[in-house]
């Protein structure tokens, strides 16, 4: 089992470099990966926890992450590919990759909020079939020496692109999501699976899905990669969870309990656990990180 853990690049950190600190912390302590996420306005649950509080670029911060840290793996959870120009986040995350000497994981989906969509001049409706899309340019991009592609959207062929991923035979792209769609498309373009919020029950059911979507493609799910996000309450977190949040959530406050819960998603095929810690309180997440590092990693290893 891995461990991974999200950084506060969304929680209303006031100094950018009290969240950074947390990317070589966690490598300190042992964690594998480090997590950002993405959204482009305070809005929804998001306004309800930071009214205007500072909520960081993802890929901002994993580029100031990949120059303080030598061996964690950086990783977005997730990026919404339908906000993006892909030719240009393609070849930004190649770059990252390159710097990052071949450290990088893009965590994708096809987004939820409509007020962003509408922001930013992206049709909401279509959303999964351009996400899909955007997969298959970028791997086109990060693979063929000249590359060409030909779609709705793209269309260009005939010119160099660089660089190039250090990873081969691309930087890895998990497909978050639970949904039917988003199985789909995890089982037939995705190197992983990348599910938030569900429980042991719900990833096992989710798993056989995925393996049964990806022989019908030709494709063996052996080979993906298969991680979950799932929330931890960390003790004294004073922040503002979303209203009637039912997501499955590990006990921080119990190394014992969360240990046993996370034992459970390792038996149902979870290689990778990323804990999301939400909180902005620097203090409360420092203490926590080091209660993980010290009781609950040590008894997987």
């Amino acid at each position: 089992m891995k461990f991974g853990i999200t950084m506060p690049n969304s929680w209303g950190i006031k100094d950018p470099q009290q969240a950074l600190a947390f990317g070589p912390l966690a490598e300190d302590l042992g964690f594998d990966s480090v997590w950002v996420m993405e959204h482009v306005f305070n809005t929804g649950f998001i306004k309800d926890r930071l009214q205007d509080g500072n909520y960081y670029h993802p890929l901002a911060t994993l580029t100031y992450m990949a120059a303080t840290t030598k061996k964690v793996m950086l990783g977005t959870s997730v990026l919404v590919l339908p906000y993006h120009n892909a030719i240009q986040l393609a070849k930004f995350a190649a770059t990252l990759d390159q710097m990052s000497a071949g450290r990088l994981v893009l965590g994708v989906g096809a987004g939820a909020l409509q007020v962003e969509f509408e922001a930013l001049g992206v049709p909401m409706k279509g959303r999964g079939a351009w996400t899909s899309d955007c997969i298959r340019m970028m791997k086109e991009l990060w693979t063929n020496p000249v590359p060409s592609y030909q779609s709705r959207r793209w269309n260009f062929s005939g010119n160099y692109f660089s660089p190039k991923p250090v990873q081969k035979p691309h930087i890895p792209l998990w497909v978050g999501g639970s949904s039917p769609a988003a199985l789909k498309r995890a089982a037939t373009l995705g190197d992983g699976w990348h599910p938030s919020g569900i429980s042991p029950e719900e990833f096992a059911i989710g798993r056989q899905e995925l393996i049964r979507l990806a022989e019908a493609a030709g494709r063996d799910a052996n080979q993906m990669d298969l991680s979950a996000r799932i929330e931890l309450d960390v003790p004294g977190d004073d922040s503002v969870r979303r209203t009637n949040d039912r997501r499955a959530s590990l006990p921080g406050d119990d190394p014992g309990q969360m240990t046993a819960m996370i034992k459970a998603y390792e038996d149902v095929g979870v290689e990778h656990v990323i804990l999301s810690t939400n909180t902005g309180n620097v203090a409360n997440l420092t203490r926590q990180l080091e209660i993980v590092a010290r009781d609950v990693i040590p008894q997987f290893n």
